[in-house]
């Protein structure tokens, strides 16, 4: 893998629990929050981060299925690109 770090977004209607169901996953699974943005305008609520694995058998499959899940119980889209391919469908 060229970069351990990972593009998570986070988009729905605002309501208690999101970030920490989307963090309990996150750390269950061990990915680190490098850096983190969230914004709720009126009641949509969007969050971006920028997340970091240093487990050598991490299981990429497992955590997107993971977090889509909790996405899905919180009523939330969940999306977790690599890095790499974030930045090369964002170029210019």
């Amino acid at each position: 893998m060229s970069s351990s770090r990972f593009i998570i977004t986070v988009i729905g209607i605002d309501k208690v629990g999101i970030v920490a169901g989307i963090t309990q996953v996150m750390a269950q699974h061990k990915v680190n929050i490098v850096d983190i943005s969230q914004t709720i305008m009126d009641d949509l609520f969007t969050m971006i981060m920028l997340a970091r694995i240093t487990d050598e058998d991490f299981d990429l499959a497992a955590f997107q299925k993971a977090i889509s899940e909790k996405g899905q119980e919180l009523g939330v889209e969940v999306k977790v690109q690599h890095e790499d391919a974030f930045r090369f469908m964002h170029r210019i």
